[in-house]
């Protein structure tokens, strides 16, 4: 079992942002008399997806949907399922934004030889009139 601190400190976030997941049903805890949070090797898990999910661009509720059907479908098929069509689009979307910011830096090498030819004719100029 593991405490919030520790966990917060595991993944380098604070403990509110532990709390938060487990108000949202994402993850859930036990409590010692103390009432202080212990969370399970299985809830660890958890937090170990969501912080994939998160830093590959998923939302709260597509993680939250893809970590909990776990929990209904032991087989893990239908968290496959999910997970790879959720995937699939977001996939889709990065190759859709890799598209358009090669479009923009195309642009924007070609403003950049552009204007660094007319500076280079300006320049030209004046040693010319010198």
């Amino acid at each position: 079992m593991n405490t919030i601190s520790k966990i917060a400190a595991d993944f380098d976030v604070t403990t509110r942002t532990i709390r938060y997941y487990e108000e949202l049903g994402l993850i859930t805890s036990q409590r010692t008399e103390g009432n202080q949070r212990l969370y399970s090797k299985k809830e660890y898990a958890k937090l170990k997806l969501i912080f994939r999910g998160k830093r590959y661009g998923f939302s709260l509720e597509e993680i939250k949907e893809m970590v909990l059907l776990f929990d209904r479908d032991r087989s893990g098929a239908a968290q496959l399922e999910r997970t790879i069509r959720y995937g699939d689009q977001r996939l889709k979307q990065i190759d859709e934004k890799i598209a358009e910011l090669t479009e923009m830096k195309q642009e924007l090498l070609h403003l950049r030889d552009s204007f660094a030819q007319k500076l280079e004719n300006l320049t030209q100029k004046e040693n010319d009139d010198e």
